[in-house]
């Protein structure tokens, strides 16, 4: 190569072309950047108009970290290439649990706390964890997307029947007060007769607390839109080709929109209401607090983003034929530690590198990292459109329903496919890992109230399945496989992944 020679991944296009470029790379990923801060804003029990700040917010820092990613920051942060980054679907487990344990705005609080000590971790760990691979071979990264996914699939659930599964019945009030109250005359008349007689009150028992169904659950007209939803996704899928198959899930929603719009089931107060044009600033639910176990869940969490986001930057290297170094591959991962602590601050979550738009690098043959500058642009640009977080935040939950089985299911899928590479027949412990592993993952979504009798501090930690499948999944391999590298394996594994 001469010195006049500019490799592609260095290559300034034409200002059309790289809009162009760099808004397929936003629409590509768009539908997944802005599930996070629907799940976690609604988690939280914050109002319409706080859970479309979380979506403004999630949409700016996108860019900026984007931009820092692909131009560079100094020699520290950085791998300068095409890199979309976006708002990693690892962390919503622990954040989950977070906001189920403090709900509301301490509850925000706290949890931008915890992202921010996470990502200043981050970022002192990020050399370390650049030569961490070999801990994390396919059967390890696998497991861990395949529960991801797993546990993802019952917010696609609960976003099409209406809500988490416990809102399917409510307390039967009038029936209640009629029990208490006749609980009450009954103690009353027993306490009269026993003092007649120089004897004990006799104990009242009420009997099981009265429920009834909550008659817009698993309605069937939402539950219609939602498979409806489905179903043009997927017929997208199978007829469309290129640029709009990429897009199939964010057309989707559109589709579903529509539908809701014309039975009069989505209006557009909220999105009057909001201002065209604002500003993101920081910490707009107040000062953070910072819960040392949370830091340490989160710091977990980002560990295994950033074991991911090394995969993903090598298969890049050799997508683009760019070499990195270490110390490039370690400024790459210092940049997911950096946008994390710019989520944090900006009312945000943690980041890492979609892999989706690398999939989209490999599928467009276009290799210029300014693509990606574009699309960060953007992003950012999206971010300060208040109307458009409104409008988001407006979608009805039973539409994003019907995205959600897929976007959640092709994680799952992504995990299973990645297990499919693995040596099973001569590794046969290879079985174990994957099967303990998984398990640990199913314990909260099968017994979500299986740590009551532990530390309550240690509940947000513990109520992650993919935290302890992670945990699990690693621990066993260094068990049965040892510390063996499988950098090339790693590299494959990532280049099946197309979701978060």
């Amino acid at each position: 190569m001469t010195a006049t020679t500019v490799h592609p991944v260095d290559e300034v296009l034409p200002a059309p072309r790289l809009a162009a470029l760099g808004l397929q790379h936003v629409l590509v990923m768009y539908a997944g950047a802005i599930a996070v801060p629907l799940i976690v804003g609604r988690a939280l029990k914050l109002s319409p108009e706080q859970v479309a700040l979380l979506i403004s917010a999630d949409l700016f820092a996108c860019g900026i970290v984007t931009l820092i990613q692909s131009l560079g920051f100094t020699k520290w942060f950085g791998i300068k290439l095409p890199v979309m980054m976006g708002v990693t679907f690892a962390a919503v487990g622990p954040m989950v649990a977070i906001a189920n344990a403090v709900p509301g705005e301490a509850g925000a609080r706290a949890l931008f706390g915890a992202i921010i000590g996470a990502g200043i971790l981050a970022m002192i760990l990020a050399p370390l964890v650049s030569r961490m691979l070999r801990f994390f071979p396919p059967v390890v990264t696998g497991t861990i997307i395949a529960i991801i996914g797993i546990s993802l699939m019952r917010v696609g659930v609960g976003w099409a029947t209406g809500g988490p599964a416990f809102l399917a019945q409510s307390v039967d009030v009038p029936k209640l007060v009629a029990m208490v109250d006749t609980a009450k005359a009954t103690a009353a008349a027993g306490a009269a007769s026993a003092a007649a007689i120089g004897a004990s009150a006799p104990a009242i028992r009420l009997g099981p607390i009265p429920m009834v169904d909550n008659p817009n659950y698993g309605s069937l007209d939402n539950l219609a839109i939602a498979a409806a939803v489905l179903v043009f996704i997927l017929l997208l899928v199978k007829y469309a080709r290129g640029f709009v198959a990429n897009i199939s899930v964010l057309l989707g929603i559109v589709a579903g929109c529509a539908v809701a719009i014309a039975m009069g089931k989505m209006n557009f107060d909220k999105v009057g209401k909001a201002h065209w044009f604002d500003v993101v600033t920081p910490f707009a639910f107040g000062w953070p607090t910072f819960d040392v176990v949370m830091i340490l869940t989160m710091t977990l969490v980002m560990i295994v983003v950033m074991i991911e986001s090394t995969g993903m930057f090598l298969a890049l290297s050799d997508i683009t034929g760019k070499k990195i170094s270490q110390p490039e591959l370690a400024a790459g991962l210092r940049t997911d530690g950096l946008g994390t602590l710019i989520g944090g601050i900006f009312n945000t979550f943690p980041y890492t590198s979609f892999s989706q738009n690398v999939g989209l690098v490999g599928v467009t043959g276009v290799k210029s990292r300014w693509v990606c500058v574009a699309g960060g642009v953007i992003m950012i640009i999206l971010g300060m459109l208040p109307k458009m977080a409104a409008f988001v935040e407006s979608i009805p939950t039973f539409v994003l329903g019907g995205a959600g089985l897929v976007m959640f299911g092709m994680v799952a899928a992504t995990g299973i496919r990645i297990l499919s590479t693995v040596d099973y027949k001569g590794n046969r412990n290879n079985l174990y890992i994957v099967a303990l592993s998984i398990g640990f993952g199913l314990i909260p979504l099968v017994a979500p109230r299986w740590m009551q009798q532990m530390a309550h501090g240690l509940h947000p930690l513990l109520e992650s399945g993919i935290l302890l499948t992670a945990v699990a999944a690693v621990v066993l391999n260094i068990f049965f496989n040892g510390t063996r590298g499988d950098t090339v394996g790693a590299i494959e594994a990532a280049k099946t992944a197309e979701a978060h």
